[in-house]
């Protein structure tokens, strides 16, 4: 699905009761359920 480590990844919008999660990622859309976002580990951008 090109979730892969290092890939910035973007939450677009979120379903009214928060399932599903739309992420924006390598000029694309893909929405997954709020369970299966849960285990993508994130990190902060650094502000420049």
């Amino acid at each position: 699905m090109g979730l892969l480590p290092g890939t910035e990844v973007r939450i677009v919008r979120a379903a009214p009761l928060g399932d599903p999660v739309e992420l924006r990622l390598r000029h694309y859309s893909l929405s997954i359920r709020r369970r299966e976002a849960a285990r993508i580990a994130v990190q902060s951008e650094e502000p420049a």
